[in-house]
Protein backbone atom coordinates (compact mmCIF):
# COMPACT_ATOMS: atom_id res chain seq x y z
CA UNK A 1 0.00 0.00 0.00
CA UNK A 2 1.18 3.31 -0.94
CA UNK A 3 1.75 6.61 1.33
CA UNK A 4 2.32 9.65 0.77
CA UNK A 5 4.63 10.04 3.69
CA UNK A 6 8.69 10.09 2.80
CA UNK A 7 10.42 7.01 4.10
CA UNK A 8 12.81 7.11 6.77
CA UNK A 9 16.13 9.23 6.11
CA UNK A 10 14.16 10.81 2.57
CA UNK A 11 14.62 14.71 2.35
CA UNK A 12 11.53 16.63 3.19
CA UNK A 13 10.38 18.67 0.45
CA UNK A 14 10.96 22.08 2.47
CA UNK A 15 7.42 23.74 0.88
CA UNK A 16 5.89 20.66 2.82
CA UNK A 17 7.90 20.67 6.32
CA UNK A 18 5.86 22.99 8.77
CA UNK A 19 8.51 22.85 11.09
CA UNK A 20 11.08 24.61 8.31
CA UNK A 21 8.49 27.19 7.27
CA UNK A 22 7.61 27.84 11.20
CA UNK A 23 11.82 28.55 11.30
CA UNK A 24 12.44 30.26 8.48
CA UNK A 25 9.10 32.53 8.89
CA UNK A 26 10.45 32.90 12.54
CA UNK A 27 14.13 34.07 11.04
CA UNK A 28 12.31 36.53 8.65
CA UNK A 29 10.34 38.49 12.01
CA UNK A 30 13.68 38.69 13.93
CA UNK A 31 15.21 40.32 11.07
CA UNK A 32 12.46 42.24 10.99
CA UNK A 33 12.79 43.65 14.86
CA UNK A 34 16.62 44.35 14.75
CA UNK A 35 15.82 46.14 12.20
CA UNK A 36 13.05 48.40 13.21
CA UNK A 37 13.32 51.92 13.91
CA UNK A 38 12.61 52.06 17.03
CA UNK A 39 15.33 50.28 18.31
CA UNK A 40 17.91 53.26 16.95
CA UNK A 41 15.54 56.08 18.19
CA UNK A 42 15.88 54.59 21.61
CA UNK A 43 19.82 53.85 21.48
CA UNK A 44 19.94 57.37 19.84
CA UNK A 45 17.97 58.76 22.87
CA UNK A 46 20.07 57.65 25.74
CA UNK A 47 23.90 58.29 23.66
CA UNK A 48 25.32 61.80 22.35
CA UNK A 49 25.16 62.86 18.65
CA UNK A 50 28.35 62.40 16.93
CA UNK A 51 29.95 65.69 15.52
CA UNK A 52 27.67 67.80 13.79
CA UNK A 53 24.49 66.18 15.79
CA UNK A 54 24.73 63.27 12.86
CA UNK A 55 22.00 60.73 13.47
CA UNK A 56 22.89 57.09 14.53
CA UNK A 57 22.39 54.58 11.69
CA UNK A 58 22.53 50.81 12.00
CA UNK A 59 25.13 50.57 9.37
CA UNK A 60 27.29 52.72 12.47
CA UNK A 61 26.24 49.85 15.12
CA UNK A 62 27.52 47.00 13.10
CA UNK A 63 30.99 49.12 12.25
CA UNK A 64 30.97 50.27 16.20
CA UNK A 65 30.58 46.42 17.07
CA UNK A 66 32.86 44.63 14.79
CA UNK A 67 35.66 47.18 15.36
CA UNK A 68 34.77 46.44 19.65
CA UNK A 69 35.15 42.50 18.69
CA UNK A 70 38.16 42.91 16.38
CA UNK A 71 40.20 45.06 19.11
CA UNK A 72 39.25 42.82 21.91
CA UNK A 73 40.08 39.38 19.72
CA UNK A 74 42.97 40.75 17.77
CA UNK A 75 46.13 39.06 17.01
CA UNK A 76 48.13 41.79 16.24
CA UNK A 77 48.08 45.39 17.79
CA UNK A 78 45.54 46.76 14.65
CA UNK A 79 42.04 46.58 13.46
CA UNK A 80 41.93 47.47 9.49
CA UNK A 81 38.66 48.10 7.17
CA UNK A 82 39.72 44.81 5.95
CA UNK A 83 38.94 43.13 9.13
CA UNK A 84 35.70 44.80 9.57
CA UNK A 85 34.69 43.65 5.78
CA UNK A 86 35.60 40.04 6.76
CA UNK A 87 34.17 40.25 10.04
CA UNK A 88 30.89 41.65 8.54
CA UNK A 89 30.76 39.84 5.41
CA UNK A 90 30.69 42.02 3.24
CA UNK A 91 32.96 43.57 0.56
CA UNK A 92 35.94 46.02 1.37
CA UNK A 93 34.47 49.13 -0.45
CA UNK A 94 30.89 48.98 1.06
CA UNK A 95 33.26 48.15 4.29
CA UNK A 96 35.47 51.18 3.34
CA UNK A 97 32.70 53.80 3.29
CA UNK A 98 30.27 52.13 6.49
CA UNK A 99 33.50 53.29 8.45
CA UNK A 100 33.93 56.03 6.92
CA UNK A 101 30.37 56.79 7.96
CA UNK A 102 31.18 55.82 11.39
CA UNK A 103 34.14 57.80 11.49
CA UNK A 104 32.17 61.02 11.01
CA UNK A 105 29.60 60.28 12.89
CA UNK A 106 32.37 60.06 15.39
CA UNK A 107 31.92 56.72 16.95
CA UNK A 108 35.29 55.30 15.25
CA UNK A 109 38.79 56.63 14.92
CA UNK A 110 41.42 56.28 12.31
CA UNK A 111 44.67 56.63 12.98
CA UNK A 112 48.35 55.70 10.98
CA UNK A 113 49.37 51.95 11.04
CA UNK A 114 52.46 51.64 12.93
CA UNK A 115 53.49 49.15 10.66
CA UNK A 116 52.35 49.65 7.35
CA UNK A 117 51.59 53.72 6.22
CA UNK A 118 49.49 52.90 3.68
CA UNK A 119 46.54 51.27 5.76
CA UNK A 120 44.65 52.51 8.78
CA UNK A 121 44.56 51.42 12.33
CA UNK A 122 40.72 51.88 13.49
CA UNK A 123 39.17 52.10 17.49
CA UNK A 124 36.77 53.16 19.26
CA UNK A 125 35.87 56.64 20.21
CA UNK A 126 34.34 57.58 23.96
CA UNK A 127 31.07 57.63 21.96
CA UNK A 128 31.45 54.70 20.10
CA UNK A 129 32.43 53.13 23.21
CA UNK A 130 29.16 54.71 24.82
CA UNK A 131 26.67 53.58 21.73
CA UNK A 132 28.30 50.12 22.12
CA UNK A 133 27.81 49.52 25.84
CA UNK A 134 23.90 51.23 25.58
CA UNK A 135 23.21 48.80 22.34
CA UNK A 136 24.68 45.53 24.44
CA UNK A 137 22.27 46.79 27.44
CA UNK A 138 19.45 47.44 25.26
CA UNK A 139 19.42 44.02 23.65
CA UNK A 140 20.11 42.11 26.39
CA UNK A 141 17.08 43.59 28.33
CA UNK A 142 15.30 43.11 25.12
CA UNK A 143 16.06 39.40 25.57
CA UNK A 144 15.68 39.23 29.52
CA UNK A 145 12.02 40.55 28.75
CA UNK A 146 11.52 38.21 25.42
CA UNK A 147 12.59 34.82 27.88
CA UNK A 148 11.32 35.97 31.10
CA UNK A 149 9.45 32.88 31.62
CA UNK A 150 11.24 30.77 30.25
CA UNK A 151 13.54 28.50 32.55
CA UNK A 152 17.29 28.70 32.54
CA UNK A 153 17.32 24.87 31.23
CA UNK A 154 15.54 26.56 27.73
CA UNK A 155 17.43 29.59 27.73
CA UNK A 156 20.61 27.15 28.04
CA UNK A 157 18.91 24.49 25.42
CA UNK A 158 17.84 27.53 22.93
CA UNK A 159 21.29 29.45 22.94
CA UNK A 160 22.78 25.60 22.16
CA UNK A 161 20.51 25.48 19.03
CA UNK A 162 20.74 28.75 18.08
CA UNK A 163 24.67 28.80 18.13
CA UNK A 164 24.52 25.48 16.34
CA UNK A 165 22.23 26.67 13.40
CA UNK A 166 24.21 29.93 13.61
CA UNK A 167 27.33 28.13 12.96
CA UNK A 168 26.00 25.67 10.29
CA UNK A 169 24.64 28.75 8.15
CA UNK A 170 28.40 30.19 8.47
CA UNK A 171 29.97 27.20 7.12
CA UNK A 172 27.25 26.58 4.18
CA UNK A 173 26.09 29.93 3.31
CA UNK A 174 23.05 30.42 1.05
CA UNK A 175 24.18 30.80 -2.70
CA UNK A 176 24.25 33.98 -3.35
CA UNK A 177 22.58 33.07 -6.99
CA UNK A 178 19.09 32.03 -5.04
CA UNK A 179 17.33 35.03 -5.67
CA UNK A 180 17.71 35.30 -9.07
CA UNK A 181 16.91 31.69 -8.88
CA UNK A 182 13.79 31.71 -7.31
CA UNK A 183 12.66 34.75 -9.66
CA UNK A 184 13.53 32.67 -12.62
CA UNK A 185 11.95 29.72 -11.67
CA UNK A 186 8.79 31.54 -10.91
CA UNK A 187 8.78 33.02 -14.11
CA UNK A 188 8.87 30.05 -15.78
CA UNK A 189 6.20 28.25 -14.08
Amino acid sequence: MATDRPTAGAPVDPVDDPVLNDIALALFHLRRVWAKPDLMKRIRAQTSGGPGGRPLQLSNLMVVHAVAALSDCADGPEVTVGAVAERLEIDPSTASRLVGHAIDAGLVSRRPSPMDARRANLGLTDAGARVKQVAERFRLDYMRELMADWTPGERTEFARLLARFADAAVRSPMDPDGVDRIFEEAESE
